[in-house]
């Protein structure tokens, strides 16, 4: 395995390299931009990278499907950090372009959705057509095949563009979330500040089958941060879920809660606890009664003593 190179989404220019430059270690990394999410995990699969930096979730459009349905298939990955940036676009031309000369603007599929009421109004004639990034978009303004591309404004000077427009988003505050992604191996310790992030699949569709899910982790006062259905490929009407919990592995609570999951899940995949991007421990918010290390643990010995006749 190649320790010292870790793959992104490519190519070059794009949010996802913006992300993983903001993490200590890349500065001592080989970055290599990939094709596609596929491409970057396959890379970190065959021992090609240490880790990928991936997008998966967007605040304005959800999860990113692409990087849900891969950690949920395919050789097992882990999560071991995650990076929360601010997304904002500009509108990347070729120089001397004017505004009311764009036919046609390119993008990632993601980014549409964060741009669209600014389109309507301001291009409402331009024609959208998805590429495979925000950057590969701006390369192919270069390449003459789109009028403009909505990217980073920090992708211009890569491809030879100027940004015609700057700051554009249809909601304020967006943000994408990306995860380092590397080989299945033993979590790092708790920070106090975790989140935990698991793939589960229904053994059969009846009644109130995902409440039963959900009632694992809400009787142990586990917080869900996300849940999101994705097709298994098996037919219509078979879903598996992905699930972000707030806390970590160790936890007795969460842990828990997972043998809980376990036993009436046909699968379970484990995809990681790590740091929680951004958050303190003091901003964590309080356990619910009973739901602490100490209350398991004091459970835990009330039961032995009661099976030994001391209760």
């Amino acid at each position: 395995m190649s320790a010292t190179r870790f793959t992104y989404l490519g190519p070059e220019g794009t949010f996802t390299e913006a992300a993983l430059r903001t993490l200590p270690e890349a500065a001592t990394r080989e970055l290599v931009p990939m094709v596609s999410v596929p491409a970057a995990l396959d890379a970190v699969r065959n021992g090609e990278a240490a880790a990928a930096l991936v997008p998966i979730e967007n605040s304005v459009e959800g999860g990113v499907t692409a990087t849900l349905d891969e950690l949920a298939s395919g050789r097992p990955l882990m999560i071991y950090r995650e990076v929360v940036l601010p997304i904002a676009f500009a509108l990347l031309v070729r120089p001397g372009t004017k505004l009311s000369e764009v036919k046609t603007v390119t993008g990632h599929p993601v980014a549409q959705p964060q741009v669209r009421k600014w389109l309507r109004a301001n291009l409402p004639d331009a024609l959208w057509e998805s590429a495979a990034s925000n950057a590969d978009g701006a390369r192919l303004v270069q390449e003459g095949r789109f009028d403009a591309a909505f990217a980073g404004e920090f992708a211009a000077a890569t491809y030879g563009l100027e940004a015609l427009v700057t700051e554009i988003h249809d909601a304020e505050n967006a943000e994408t979330r990306f995860v380092l992604v590397g080989r299945p191996a033993r979590p790092a310790a708790p920070t106090g500040a975790d989140k935990t992030s698991v793939v589960l699949w229904l053994g059969d569709d009846h009644p109130g089958a995902l409440l039963e899910l959900l009632q694992e982790f809400a009787v142990r006062g586990v917080n869900l941060m996300l849940i999101q259905s994705r097709p298994t490929g098996a037919g219509i009407g078979n879903y598996c879920f992905a699930v972000d919990a707030e806390g970590h592995i160790a936890d007795r609570r969460v842990g828990e809660a997972l043998m809980g999951l376990k036993r009436i899940c046909p699968n379970v995949r484990f995809l990681g606890s790590y740091p929680r991007a951004g958050v303190a421990v003091e901003d964590v918010r309080p356990l619910r009664t009973g739901t602490s290390d100490d209350d398991f643990m004091a459970a835990s010995d009330w039961l032995a003593r009661a099976q030994d006749g001391r209760a």
